[in-house]
Order: C-alpha cells, then sequence, then structure tokens
C-alpha cells in the first residue's frame, strides 16, 4: 500500500498552514495547527481510496480523521461526506461485532458534531443520522431510527427533503407495529407527514412561469406512497374507534378536538357523528375561520347547503394559509354547486385554483359542474350537449396541471362520460357544428371545440 513519502507529506502541510489562517474551522488557531498532519493523512488516504478502491486507505483515514472532527468541526463540509464514506466502508467489511458497533458510533457521534457546527442545518442532518441508523442496525435501531427521524421533523419538518419525511411515516408505521406506541400515533404522524408533503408540493409552483412539474409528481408519488401505507389504519369506523373514547373523555380538549376534525376530514370521514359533535363542540369552544370551516364542511355532509354557504364564506374571510383558503374554496364550489348557483360554484372552484396552482381538482369539479348543469347550454340546439365538450376540456386541463394518480383517473373518467354524450356527427351537422370548429357554449360563456361520436 502506498504510504506519504516526507517531501509530498512537507508539501501537503505547508499548503494546509498556508489556506487554514483565511478560514474558520471552528478551532482555536493552536488546535488547527495541532491537526494539520491529521488533515494531511486523512485527506491523502481518501485521495489513494478513490483511485484504487483498496479499503486499507479507509482504515488509514479513520483515526486521523476522528482527529479532526473532533477539534475542527468545520474544517470542510467534506469531512462528513467523506467520513460517511470511511465508515460505512469499514462497517461492510467489518466481521467483528464489537468493532462495527464501535464504527456505527462513530457516525452518529459524527452526525451530532456536525450539528453542532452547522446549527442551521439540523433538521436535514438528523434526518441523515436517521437513515443511517436504519441503514445500519436495521430492526435494532428501530427505537432510535424513529425518535431521530421525530427531532428532524420537530426540528424543521418543512426543510425536509420529500423523501425523509416518507421514511419518517415508514419509520411511525413500524415503531408501532413493534410495540413502542399506540396506533393513534400513526393517525398523527400521517396528519403531520401528509401536511409537509402537501407543502412540498405546492413550492413547486412558486415559479409560475417555470414551475417545477417533475419534482411535483415525484413528491405527489411519494404521497401517494404514504396514503398506501396509512390506509390500513384509515378507515372511518378505526378512526372512530380509535377517538371515541378520547373524545368522550376530554370533550372540551381543543387540542383533541382539531386532531379529529382534521383527520376525518382528510378521511372523508365527514359523515360519521363523531365528526359532528367534535365539530360542533370545537365551534362552541373556538369560533375561528379554522372552525367555520369544518362546520361548513359538516353543515355540507348534513345536506345544509345554505348554512354552509354563510359559514364557508365566514372561513375564507379570514383564513391566512394558503392550503386552507384552497380547501374552504373547494367546499365553498361544492355548497353552492348542491344549492343549484352554478354560476357562484364556478368562482369558488377558480379561486382554489388561483391559490394552488399545482391541483387538478378545481379544474375536475368545474368539469363535474357544468355535466351536472348542462341543461343551461339548451341553446345550441343539441340539448345542451356542448356543455359535455366544456366539461371535457376542463378534465384536460386538470390531468396536464397535476399528474397524481387519482387526478389522471378522475380526469380520463369524465373525459369518457363527455365522449359517451357528444353529438351525434348528423345531429350536430343539422344546426352547423362541424367537428374542430369553435363554438362559444350558451349559459356558461365559454369557447371549446366542436366534438361529435
Amino acid at each position: 500500500m502506498k504510504t506519504l513519502k516526507f517531501g509530498l507529506l512537507t508539501a501537503v502541510l505547508a499548503m494546509i498552514s498556508l489556506g487554514a489562517n483565511a478560514q474558520n474551522w471552528g478551532c482555536s488557531d493552536a488546535e488547527r495547527e495541532s491537526i494539520l498532519e491529521d488533515v494531511a493523512v486523512y485527506q491523502s488516504s481518501m485521495k489513494l481510496y478513490k483511485e484504487s478502491k483498496d479499503v486499507r486507505y479507509l482504515e488509514e483515514a479513520h483515526p486521523h480523521w476522528k482527529v479532526v472532527v473532533e477539534k475542527c468541526p468545520k474544517q470542510s463540509k467534506n469531512l462528513y461526506i467523506n467520513g460517511e464514506k470511511i465508515i460505512k466502508g469499514l462497517v461492510a467489511k467489518e466481521t467483528d461485532e464489537a468493532k462495527k458497533q464501535a464504527l456505527i458510533a462513530d457516525i452518529k457521534w459524527m452526525h451530532d458534531k456536525r450539528i453542532e457546527a452547522y446549527p442551521a442545518d439540523a433538521a436535514d442532518i438528523m434526518a441523515k443520522k436517521a437513515k443511517d441508523i436504519d441503514v445500519l442496525e436495521k430492526d435494532a435501531g428501530l427505537k432510535e431510527c424513529y425518535e431521530t427521524y421525530a427531532e428532524a421533523v420537530k426540528l424543521g419538518g418543512d426543510q425536509l427533503d420529500a423523501a425523509y419525511i416518507y421514511q419518517y411515516f415508514m419509520a411511525t408505521v413500524r415503531y408501532v407495529k413493534a410495540g413502542y406506541a399506540e396506533p393513534t400515533l400513526v393517525v398523527d404522524n400521517y396528519d403531520i407527514a401528509s401536511d409537509l408533503l402537501e407543502q412540498e408540493v405546492i413550492a413547486c409552483y412558486a415559479d409560475t412561469v417555470n414551475p417545477d412539474t417533475v419534482r411535483a409528481n415525484a413528491i405527489r408519488e411519494c404521497i401517494g406512497n404514504v396514503e398506501a401505507v396509512f390506509s390500513p389504519y384509515a378507515t372511518c369506523d378505526q378512526l372512530v374507534e380509535i377517538y371515541s373514547q378520547k373524545f368522550a373523555a376530554t370533550p372540551d380538549n381543543v387540542d383533541l378536538l382539531k386532531k379529529i376534525t382534521n383527520i376525518m376530514m382528510k378521511k372523508n370521514c365527514t359523515e360519521e357523528k363523531l365528526f359532528f359533535d367534535a365539530t360542533e363542540k370545537l365551534y362552541s369552544l373556538e369560533p375561528s375561520p379554522t372552525t367555520a370551516l369544518r362546520m361548513g364542511l359538516m353543515s355540507i355532509s348534513k345536506k345544509m347547503y345554505g348554512d354552509a354557504v354563510k359559514y364557508l364564506n365566514d372561513a375564507v374571510k379570514g383564513l391566512t394559509e394558503r392550503k386552507d383558503r384552497y380547501k374552504a374554496y373547494i367546499y365553498l364550489g361544492h355548497a353552492h354547486m348542491f344549492n343549484g348557483s352554478m354560476g357562484a360554484a364556478r368562482n369558488a372552484y377558480n379561486e382554489a385554483a388561483r391559490i394552488d396552482a399545482s391541483k387538478g381538482e378545481p379544474y375536475i369539479c368545474i368539469a363535474q359542474l357544468y355535466m351536472k348543469f348542462h341543461g343551461v347550454a339548451s341553446s345550441d340546439g343539441i340539448g345542451g350537449r356542448s356543455a359535455y365538450w366544456a366539461a371535457a376540456d376542463q378534465a384536460a386541463r386538470a390531468k396536464n396541471i397535476d399528474g397524481s394518480p387519482e387526478t389522471v383517473a378522475a380526469a380520463n373518467k369524465i373525459i369518457g362520460q363527455c365522449a359517451a354524450a357528444y353529438p351525434k356527427k348528423a345531429d350536430a351537422f343539422m344546426v352547423d357544428l362541424i367537428d374542430g370548429h369553435s363554438f362559444t357554449v350558451p349559459g356558461l360563456g365559454v369557447v371549446t371545440t366542436v366534438r361529435t361520436r
């Protein structure tokens, strides 16, 4: 195995010494001077490892690397990138269990030192630590892995990559299955994870001119995976079973009421008595735009559409969070639609689309609205069937914007239903309507394209 010759070592030391004065290594000048030889040996060993892939160079680098991390933890961010290579490379070849555990302890220690050196990156580093614990210790490290992910989310869940949020939720499920916590933790952490992932999708559309749709669709895939894992815990019956006793025991617990109503809204369990009871209790204890939103949804579930419009109008006036305003306008659109007000419903759905450009849902809703109220276009000479052209346009727009499986499936279903309702070619021809020509749908006032079957 190659080793550093004296002349080369002297040259490397001189270069490091000259550069050290211009850097903040997170240590005193005396400490910097004391580790220059360690830096030189560790860096040269890593260079030789890169060239040869000989694990013996990692063994040579390891003790010198530890000295640098211990004394000057901000020497370079590469210190931590190389640290992972060193330790994981050594773990992979180590057959002695005690030595392997010592190496795993080193990588945890390294992450802790990195957090001390770069506290602004604490959440991301903590998530990296959790992932390493999971990969290196597997089930034996499950408890520590979950708790570390939970700490990362607590420190800054909105700073974490979607993959870490997904792994956090997966660790939650395994943690509960292992008997470390009650199933309610899965429900609680689903609520956290799904919100964080939705925020990441929204962030992909911050640039309205060039939205990052590739990343958005990747995150939507992550959301779909979370939903699939959560589904065994998410039936309405299970949610009622989980929360009924807690609600009965502490009916005035506002935090619990928020949790119950929020998760039941997310999982479309708004027909359940528990949702009604918890929503009304929450509104009585804490009337606010947020609780008005929940009252509006409850009123829709009870087919009290006039009340729903009232509550949801109150909600949209006071809500500030974008995701809440988006939901409120979607529900307001539903309330107006069921109340027979097509124009008001379309206005509400369009407002939801304006608030969150990443969603195809508002356009799906408008498509369904046009299908439901196709009679308003009856003066088109083909029995209002031109409304189905406009509906198909909205469905196509939805799946072009939002590539999530749910949106694409809903859009394709609507497009198929609309195609079946298009006029026959002969019937359209009788009123001078020809395939491919532009047409303004009466009653809707939208421009579309003639299509026949």
